[in-house]
């Protein structure tokens, strides 16, 4: 339909506008809901008019079915959209109220289609114990993905490294995770392009290093070796006024966070401000430059300031970088032959 709508006027001429009008509801979103109450409709008519007790149960069957996917789109596809906005936390209560949808309709079936669930229950006990012996993994990534959702040891978007394996969470199943591979081949935090799916089981028995579950920063170091003769006062002012400048930012913000951490756990106060550290080896002098990073962006950040020190260490004449260095000693004998 076209709505035609006045929008003003101009001498010698109107100004019209054409708008598309769009219903509240989409009914392509609902063909499916709408024809399964259209056949509960059908087999209600049937069943009043034949009284067959297997009519009734797949009038039910399919009123149940409709109503369940229906306030399924309306709550995903309306509510949800409406109220989160954020896509990740989106996603998530999208798959959470799936699952639960999918418990209920089965529970609704089984009222349905079995009379006396309590002696199915007795009847098929030791069976069922038997299926849990021989699908035990099956159970067991069940369980874990019960433990991710209840725990939120992680979620979708969160860098994590799980049994020696790291990435970024793409999807969390009821019975896998699937993220996406970083490092592997590549020498760096930044995806190889390879999925990864993983059993959930391995947050019961693995240990789980996540990077983003109550903060967006690391502690990241540079480690730079200077000669004994520069000036290693001066190299430490220059990159440290560098690594400020580069990271500010990120400082403050890492600085918010650990105050929240420190809400939420037992934890010292920790330092955020850029630090130099020195060591003395058996070469040169080794400055330790230690900084807040961000987490997916490590690499980036590191490769900046690895950028800026060299610049400034070129730029510089009373420092520079160090090499290693072997000493030859003993008796040579050196025999010269004449023609």
């Amino acid at each position: 339909m076209i709505i035609l709508s006045y929008m003003g006027y101009l001498p010698g001429q109107a100004m019209y506008k054409y708008q598309s009008f769009q219903f509240p509801f989409m009914l392509r979103d609902y063909l499916l809901p709408l024809s399964l109450f259209a056949g509960a409709v059908v087999f209600w008519f049937l069943n009043e008019y034949f009284a067959d007790p297997l009519l009734f149960r797949v009038f039910l069957s399919l009123l149940f079915t409709a109503v369940i996917i229906t306030i399924y789109e309306i709550v995903t596809n309306r509510v949800a959209k409406r109220v989160i906005k954020d896509r990740r936390t989106q996603y998530t209560f999208n798959k959470g109220f799936l699952i639960i949808s999918g418990i209920v309709f089965v529970v609704l079936m089984l009222q349905v289609w079995i009379e006396n669930t309590e002696s199915l229950v007795i009847s098929y006990g030791i069976i069922a114990a038997g299926i849990a012996i021989a699908l035990q993994d099956l159970f067991r990534n069940f369980v874990g993905g019960i433990i991710i959702a209840l725990t939120g040891v992680y979620k979708i978007g969160d860098r994590v490294e799980v049994d020696g394996i790291s990435g970024d969470i793409m999807d969390v199943g009821i019975m896998n995770t699937t993220m996406m591979e970083i490092r592997g081949w590549v020498d760096a935090d930044q995806p190889t392009g390879r999925i990864v799916v993983m059993p959930n089981s391995v947050v019961i028995t693995a240990k789980i290093y996540n990077y983003t579950k109550d903060h967006n920063f690391v502690w990241d170091e540079i480690t730079v070796p200077l000669t004994y003769d520069s000036d290693w006062k001066a190299a430490i002012e220059n990159f440290l006024e560098i690594v400020r400048k580069e990271t500010g930012d990120l400082t403050i913000q890492a600085e918010k966070e650990v105050d929240r951490l420190g809400e939420k756990y037992y934890l010292p106060r920790k330092v955020t401000e850029p630090a130099v550290y020195v060591k003395l080896t058996d070469n040169w002098v080794q400055l330790g430059i230690r900084y807040v990073s961000d987490s997916k962006n490590r690499r980036i950040i590191s490769n900046t300031l690895n950028r800026k020190i060299l610049d400034d260490i070129a730029a510089s004449d009373s420092y520079t970088i160090a090499s290693e260095n072997f000493e030859i000693s003993g008796t040579h004998k050196v025999e010269i032959i004449k023609k």
